[in-house]
């Protein structure tokens, strides 16, 4: 039918979606190391799992700050969206955590949700507010949902939006040049230029879909969630959708030992299918 022709501009040829493992009750947030195994994050029973390039399901985790989104940096730190205390977390590979970010202008965070890491260090974040059960308020910390910068040396965190409407999925180019940021409330999404000093400039409209998670490969595709895995090329035209058999698909990250697998938390599972191109992050 249709639906497998429209996936071939990313697929590898011949490549079917793979059910790797099941029986979460909502997978978000995955992201990979570097050598390729997945860490993603089963949110609601407060844990993250590894995946392992030799295809073996572990619990990394447990709790873990109801982390939601995910990203590694350099240093092999597992940076995550623990937003049971609203709250930004680094992880070491022994699954001890700091707090980097908790509080913008004396006020909790509403609830950082997706996270990334450019090289030297510095990371974007987004803050959107959904009514988590484990809160005791139900009223946003924050008057607003936008994305902030926490510089390198941790020691600045500041707001770079201010007209978005609830920012969700987010991702950037290896340059550290390009910032992409799903607005899921104003069904868009935008890319912009970082500053030097981490602001933000030249807000342009990527595409007219909203995201959950995103992320790129190294021909600048950038893949978006939600009903499976649409996938937009560098000037927004729609090339691919993959098929998911879940009723949600949260997040994508790629993976594996060539770092050419995309993984896909969707629902209640964790997917994956080989693909044409490499994860644009992961690129060595």
């Amino acid at each position: 039918g249709a639906e497998a022709g429209s996936d071939s501009a990313v697929v590898a040829p011949g490549a079917k979606i793979e059910k790797l493992a099941g029986d979460f009750t909502f997978t978000e947030g995955p992201t990979c190391d570097k050598a390729g195994n997945v860490f993603f994050t089963d949110q609601p029973n407060n844990r993250i799992l590894k995946w392992s390039i030799e295809g073996k399901l572990t619990t990394f985790m447990q709790p873990a700050g109801r982390a939601n989104g995910m990203f590694f940096d350099k240093q092999g730190k597992l940076i995550a969206c623990a937003d049971e205390h609203t709250e930004l977390w680094s992880i070491t590979p022994d699954g001890q955590h700091t707090v980097l970010a908790k509080e913008y202008e004396g006020k909790k965070l509403n609830a950082p949700n997706d996270v990334w890491v450019r090289k030297d260090g510095s990371l974007f974040f987004t803050d959107p507010f959904y009514k988590r059960p484990w809160w005791d308020y139900d009223k946003a910390p924050q008057t607003t949902e936008q994305v902030y910068f926490l510089s390198a040396d941790r020691k600045t965190l500041k707001r770079v939006t201010t007209d978005l409407v609830q920012p969700n999925g987010i991702i950037g180019t290896p340059d550290g040049k390009k910032l992409f940021v799903a607005d899921i409330g104003a069904n868009k999404t935008y890319r912009y230029d970082i500053q030097s000093d981490g602001s933000l400039a030249n807000k342009q409209l990527h595409c007219e879909l909203g995201s959950d998670g995103m992320t790129l490969d190294t021909e600048g595709n950038l893949y978006l969630t939600g009903k499976g895995v649409i996938v937009f090329d560098k000037a927004g035209q729609k090339i691919a959708h993959i098929d998911v058999p879940e009723p949600w698909s949260a997040n994508v990250s790629f993976g594996g030992k060539d770092h050419k697998t995309l993984f896909i938390t969707a629902s209640k599972g964790l997917y994956s299918i080989r693909t044409k191109y490499r994860g644009a992050n992961a690129a060595k």
